[in-house]
């Protein structure tokens, strides 16, 4: 069974996809920043994280680089799922991208294209 960490300050955006992707077949972590997605990721194995873009203490594109800078896991897929502001990171760092509000159903399509379930 495949693990997910949800990094989210939005609580409601981050129950509500939880669900969907329990709903799934997923086991789900979640994860309020950048710093404590990083804890997570040190104490568990994750097959693949969904992050915000703007959150406190480290942003989505700070969490990706430290992913794999820091934790040295350049191969665990990360999709963003942000507002306007994505557009002025580097896209290039994450497996996919996605528009706030967005689709569930082809977030949780996404997920398990990059997962091969």
């Amino acid at each position: 069974m495949n693990t997910i960490l949800i990094v989210d300050d939005e609580y409601l955006i981050a129950d509500i996809l939880g669900f969907a992707l329990e709903d799934e077949g997923f086991l789900v972590e979640k994860a309020s920043n950048g710093r404590k997605a990083l804890e997570a990721l040190q104490e568990k194995r994750v097959d693949l994280v969904i992050t915000d873009y703007m959150m406190p203490v480290l942003n989505g594109e700070e969490l990706v680089l430290a992913i794999r800078k820091e934790l040295q896991l350049p191969d665990l897929p990360v999709i963003l799922m942000s507002g306007a502001q994505a557009s002025q990171g580097r896209p290039e760092l994450f497996a996919a991208a996605f528009d706030k509000p967005f689709d569930v159903e082809k977030l949780i399509a996404k997920v398990r294209e990059l997962l091969g379930a």
